[in-house]
């Protein structure tokens, strides 16, 4: 049935192909008494051999995306389906009920999880409870004879539509596979949305209803550009899809020339355009896209991925790896940014009534010291091979600050009392937080460079959180209140002689770019796909005239509307290179 959903535009242009319907399928059992006991563990077999197989494919695609390390969780789950206690406990207890296979599978993995959950003063054996009823859950699709979804497994391009996705959802996926997203919820500043610009691909979130409208392999058109979905398109709507499609192609030939150009504007100003990146896997697409910098390297999928805390040396490598591989370009990296919708289940943190204002980042950092220490150490040691900047999250006191500092500066002083190679290094703060954002000439005063991280900021100045769908039109990037913030903190670095990035997803924003030039922002970084988009944007643009749209936008308007209307006419078709 044809059906059109309206959502958020969350990743530019147009695409046509099959949906992919990313969603936990049923998987609740009965329990039948069996008289053919052969048949029965047969199957039960047929379904362990499956489910390695499909394990298999996913750690190998999982080693070849984000290496060896982080595959490690699939080798224990291979292990697991392997187990012969394991394999047998499931084999008697289908003998001794005389039950279907998924029903004694049920009951073991009960009883398994029972007595792991009782060795408290165990975190390994802790953490294999949730190994258990991910493999649990694997063999018991196949018994039922329902395909599960996961989007490790993809071996055709489609479109992956889903009520949300996390970042466990896609540190396996391979990227060539996907042709666009659509999801229930989320906003600009979703992961699903993150993800989307930073391969370059269309998204359309927070339609609301697409998983429930939207079923698997039906034909559907998405335009990230206008946030719109069309399903069972007709054949001219096709045709002019698969036209759009190839003329972004062609778009794309024309911006790789750009490549290893430096980005200026139209007037002679030089801009530093970088990238925000997760992994070490992110290098190719870094280069390929022609960023000058790296403006945030986020840490915190080294922690995610892993099943415990990575050892001093297993960040090192990592670290070393991106510092190396980019140098003589700067690479800032963020230390641990953890809490909010990022937990770590490792570290057994307890409930949080608000946890976007509660222990998160820089806070769960000071809290846990060995782990910051730790952390630090292996970045100090990194600094040797390239251009490296750390940079705390979620600073919101000048106390905080200098705890972490004071941190950093001791684990410096002993790692050069023991002669460990180090180079030099920038200490910078992320801006995020409006208390930070009000008092940045004090900070400016004690940091090297301070970053500005939109994503958070608006959130907390429009106190609108930015994954509820409920308040999704307050998050407002261009609110002339959030645009003076912006423009406060970019005063107070250039006031105290330091540069002043920005690292959210608001630098990438075409309508954004032309009021942040004439702000004076010294380094935009962005997913490395809009890297190529908006240095051909900036190269059209003169820095003199826009700072008139700024002082204007900044003293003349109070709302964004106001804002967006005024860009627009400014700078007329500012949307086409979108």
């Amino acid at each position: 049935m044809r059906a059109m959903l309206k959502g958020i535009a969350a990743s530019d242009g147009v695409v046509c192909g099959h949906v992919f319907r990313y969603s936990e399928p049923d998987l609740s059992i009965t329990k039948r008494s069996v008289t053919n006991l052969d048949h029965e563990l047969n199957r039960f077999h047929q379904a362990l051999e499956a489910a390695v197989s499909e394990v298999e494919t996913i750690k190998t695609r999982a080693t070849k995306n984000l290496g060896a390390d982080s595959a490690q969780v699939f080798s224990a789950h291979i292990a697991m389906l392997q187990d012969p206690e394991f394999i047998k406990s499931v084999e008697d207890e289908i003998a001794r009920q005389r039950c279907n296979a998924e029903a004694a599978l049920a009951t073991v993995v009960t009883d398994y999880g029972a007595s792991l959950a009782k060795l408290t003063d165990n975190p390994y054996m802790q953490e294999r409870i949730t190994d258990l009823h991910d493999i649990s859950k694997r063999v018991t699709a196949h018994l039922l004879g329902i395909k599960l979804p996961d989007l490790a497994l993809l071996d055709r391009p489609v479109i992956v539509v889903t009520h949300d996705l996390i970042p466990s959802d896609t540190v396996s996926v391979d990227a060539k596979y996907i042709l666009g997203f659509v999801t229930d919820l989320g906003g600009r500043t979703s992961h699903s949305s993150i993800l989307a610009r930073s391969l370059n691909i269309p998204a359309v979130v927070g339609t609301q209803t697409a998983t429930a409208d939207l079923a698997t392999d039906e034909m559907v058109i998405i335009n990230g550009t206008t946030g719109s979905v069309i399903s069972e398109p007709t054949a001219a709507e096709i045709a002019t899809a698969k036209q759009a499609m190839a003329d972004r192609q062609t778009n794309r030939v024309r911006l790789a020339k750009l490549r290893h150009h430096q980005t200026v504007t139209k007037d002679g100003i030089g801009v530093t355009l970088a990238a925000n990146m997760g992994t070490a896997n992110d290098i190719p697409s870094v280069l390929d896209n022609g960023a000058e910098a790296v403006g945030l390297m986020r840490t915190e999928f080294l922690y995610m991925d892993a099943e415990r805390v990575p050892t001093e040396d297993e960040q090192f490598a990592i670290y070393r790896q991106v510092v190396s591989a980019l140098a003589p370009r700067p690479v800032v990296i963020r230390t641990l940014d953890i809490g909010g919708d990022k937990p770590l289940p490792y570290l057994h943190q307890a409930p949080e009534a608000n946890p976007f204002m509660g222990e998160r980042a820089i806070r769960q950092s000071l809290a846990h010291q060995p782990l910051f220490r730790s952390q630090l150490r292996a970045l100090i040691r990194a600094s040797a091979y390239g251009h490296l900047r750390i940079m705390f999250p979620m600073i919101a006191t000048l106390d905080e600050f200098r705890q972490a500092k004071a941190i950093y500066d001791d684990e410096r002083s002993k790692l050069t009392t023991a002669q460990v190679p180090m180079g030099k290094i920038d200490v910078g703060m992320m801006v995020e937080v409006p208390a930070a954002a009000m008092l940045a000439d004090r900070f400016a005063q004690e940091v090297d460079f301070m970053s500005i991280g939109t994503n958070d900021l608006i959130g907390y100045a429009m106190a609108a959180d930015r994954t509820n769908q409920d308040v999704a039109y307050l998050y407002q990037p261009y609110h002339p209140a959030v645009l003076r913030l912006v423009d406060r903190i970019v005063r107070a670095g250039h006031a105290a002689g330091i540069p002043v990035a920005m690292c959210g997803e608001m630098a990438g924003d075409p309508i954004a770019v032309p009021i942040l030039l004439g702000i004076g922002l010294d380094e935009f970084s962005m997913g490395a796909g809009s890297i190529l988009k908006t240095r051909q944007l900036m190269g059209t643009l003169n820095v003199h005239e826009l700072q008139s749209l700024a002082d204007t936008v900044l003293n003349s308007t109070s709302t964004s509307q106001e804002v967006i209307t005024m860009v627009q006419a400014a700078v007329p078709g500012i949307l086409d290179v979108r």
